[in-house]
């Protein structure tokens, strides 16, 4: 009995003393998403410290059109389909653009921007991202787009997939076709999906609600309907499966214990609902 409690108190005054070393962070170099679609087990670290409970959280706020600017608890900025603005506040430390419309991407960012991740590819080779910036892993799936002309452009549009707060959330971009199990293997399990609603210059909505379907996301942000009639529009189409909610201002805080139990489609006010035609 004398060992035992001398073994025990031996772990503690261990891990009790200041000079213990400490586990350092490593950053992130492979995909939450896609292991959790692999049913593995996603892991939750527990901590002592109460205040680092902020890194479990991501702050969303819709911009208008197909922009979002997602904000980590590690200060990283990002704004999604940047086309020049990117919402008021810091410029983003990181901006993902695809360019099936000018409304989609710009060719003169910000040069503060540290990081601008094109959704499209050259020479022929598509568009590859995997990158950690401090606590945000950020990675792309290429999709195909219709070209001028009706021609399809292989690899034109991103998925651009973020692993931020324990979270993956996924912009879908301009998507123009549905996705297959060669996509879905691809992106794995989302949490949290943006979604473009139009109905025309991307997909009918009937296709993108089988999409959704796919995705199996908890919270769906549309974007990307130009104005509330079209909008209201693709909400009139979500089934019983889902609840809807309009939130109160065009930011939310999401945690992975915040998500709902039942697939919510929330709508952020963006100004196309106050009569603004991007």
């Amino acid at each position: 009995m004398r060992i035992r409690v001398f073994v025990l108190s031996l772990v503690v005054a261990v891990f009790a003393s200041p000079s213990a070393p400490a586990i350092a962070q490593q950053p992130q170099t492979a995909s939450r998403c896609l292991a959790l679609a692999e049913n593995v087990p996603r892991v939750q670290y527990a901590s002592l410290n109460t205040a680092a409970l902020s890194q479990f959280e991501v702050k969303i706020t819709f911009v208008g059109h197909a922009t979002f600017r997602i904000e980590s608890a590690g200060g990283v900025i990002i704004a999604t389909d940047d086309a020049g603005y990117a919402g008021p506040g810091p410029v983003p430390d990181v901006v993902t653009m695809n360019h099936a419309h000018s409304t989609h991407y710009t060719n003169n960012p910000d040069p503060a921007i540290d990081h601008v991740l094109r959704g499209w590819g050259s020479d022929g080779k598509p568009a590859k991202h995997s990158l950690t910036v401090k606590d945000v892993f950020i990675r792309n799936v290429t999709t195909d787009i219709r070209g001028w002309g009706g021609v399809r452009e292989k690899d034109g549009n991103s998925i651009f997939i973020f692993e931020v707060a324990d979270l993956c959330i996924g912009h879908l971009g301009h998507l123009h076709h549905t996705l297959g199990p060669e996509y879905l293997g691809l992106i794995g399990q989302l949490d949290v999906v943006m979604v473009p609603v139009d109905g025309s210059y991307t997909m009918a909505q009937p296709a993108m609600m089988k999409v959704l379907e796919l995705l199996k996301a908890r919270l769906i942000l549309p974007m990307h309907y130009f104005s509330q009639n079209r909008l209201q529009t693709f909400l009139n189409q979500v089934g019983d499966g889902y609840d809807v909610e309009v939130n109160e201002s065009s930011s939310i805080t999401v945690t992975a214990a915040s998500l709902p139990a039942k697939p919510t489609v929330m709508v952020l006010p963006g100004p196309e609902l106050h009569g603004f035609m991007d």
